[in-house]
């Protein structure tokens, strides 16, 4: 019976008796040529940009596209925003505010940079005033601005570069945003110097704590931009994969009962089994021993592959929705193949076991079920152990997951302010075992 439906399923998206081929979805003409070139050229370096206009007062800005590499070091090429302040910058350079968006999606025309007069303060799709298909904007981009600071926003290869995204791959994402600030920072016109804060949301949370983490990469030598200086990482509700996978790469019994509960935790509903299929399509892109056929069935597979190469992320739950209703677990094979490879690659991924280089601070909201706030809790408790100096704050109110940026921002600007002062920064790590999840 499931076979039969998957079938009936697949005959939907593809037509019964057709070839199944998938091609990229068209993307604007500032990408089209990077689609077919090679990813040649040292980290960070601009191999294409572009003036566009932008509403923010005292701002100009360009689209980008640069160089970064993946968790196993395969160079990438990635697109993004450039914004900074008009007029002459202070000797030591403007600080740098580098920008890792939520998930948007994982095909080519998903990057937040595509869509129309991007350079603007963050517009969410669920939100009230929301106006547009995905989210996109630079939370905080007019208040940064004013402050003389340089904003670059990220975003991530594989959204509007060629390739394929490695969604929830918290390494290679932070890859991405590291070399961001280091294009950035290569640009005259921006007058950019060395000092940099990450700061992300959702998938772009966990870039931001997975940065911190990072030493190796910041202290990379002959990039477009060396000695960047991280001074604080700012998490607005993160998730951490490799914390809710602990003990799941000793053996192939463990690998699967921990890959198998994750997989359970995310798909109660269609919205979270699409954020997590997107999820496993991403780690899968990342390592060619995988197969997505591993974890979903051959019709499954082929369904999503398709699905996630065309579509961004609302209108990939939301033609999952519509085709599949509540049958969608249908997709799911019943027994995984090759979870060690699986877990083992989702860990390599996720953030590094290693005391943070910068201070960290963690907003989060009560009312967030879709990254669960343990996961933020589990991190800051491991850090702590370790020495690091992370911040863990709950919004004041009943908060979702999409009312944090917003409501965090009056938190994030003065503490930035402070990091870049110089000043200490607080953490409530004594506490952190005691604190709510």
């Amino acid at each position: 019976m499931k076979k039969l439906l998957s079938n009936l399923i697949l005959g939907v998206f593809i037509g019964a008796g057709s070839s199944v081929v998938f091609a990229d979805p068209p993307v604007a003409p500032f990408y089209e040529p990077l689609l077919k070139m090679t990813p040649d050229g040292k980290l960070g370096q601009v191999i294409k940009k572009e003036q566009i206009k932008t509403s923010v007062k005292g701002a100009q800005a360009w689209k980008i596209a640069y160089i970064s590499s993946d968790l196993y070091e395969r160079k990438t090429i990635v697109t993004g925003l450039v914004v900074a302040p008009v007029g002459p910058a202070p000797k030591e350079g403007r600080p740098i505010m580098s920008w890792a968006h939520g998930t948007t999606g994982a095909a080519q025309n998903c990057g937040p940079s595509q869509v129309l007069n991007p350079v603007v303060p963050l517009n969410e799709y669920f939100l009230i005033g929301g106006n547009s298909w995905t989210d996109y904007g630079i939370p905080a981009i007019e208040e940064f601005i004013q402050e003389g600071y340089v904003v670059v926003a990220t975003d991530y290869q594989g959204q509007g570069g060629g390739g394929r995204h490695q969604y929830a791959l918290a390494t290679t994402n932070s890859m991405d945003t590291i070399d961001a600030a280091r294009a950035a920072s290569s640009m005259k016109e921006t007058g950019a110097g060395k000092k940099t804060i990450i700061y992300g949301w959702s998938q772009g949370g966990g870039v931001a704590v997975a940065a911190a983490s990072m030493p190796d990469y910041f202290s990379k030598k002959g990039t477009a931009s060396d000695n960047l200086e991280l001074v604080g990482s700012v998490a607005l509700a993160p998730d951490d994969i490799a914390i809710m996978l602990p003990g799941a790469t000793v053996d192939e019994a463990s690998a699967q009962k921990s890959l198998g509960g994750l997989i359970q935790m995310f798909t109660k509903n269609i919205f979270d089994f699409s954020h997590m299929a997107m999820s496993m399509w991403g780690v899968q892109a990342a390592n060619p021993k995988l197969k997505l056929t591993d974890i979903f069935t051959e019709n499954g597979a082929k369904i999503l592959d398709e699905v996630i190469s065309n579509k961004c992320m609302h209108a990939v739950a939301d033609t999952l929705n519509f085709n599949l209703s509540t049958q969608y677990k249908t997709l799911l094979k019943d027994q995984i193949t090759n979870p060690l490879e699986w877990t083992k690659t989702m860990v390599k991924g996720s953030v590094n076991p290693t005391k943070p280089i910068a201070p960290v601070v963690i907003y989060w909201g009560n009312k967030d079920v879709t990254n669960p706030p343990i996961m933020g809790k589990l991190y800051q408790e491991q850090m702590c152990k370790m020495g690091g100096n992370v911040n863990r704050v709950q919004l004041p109110g009943d908060q979702s997951h999409f009312t944090t940026p917003g409501a965090s921002k009056p938190f994030y600007i003065p503490w930035i302010k402070e990091r870049l002062a110089g000043k200490p920064a607080a953490n409530n790590c004594q506490l952190a075992a005691q604190l709510p999840s």
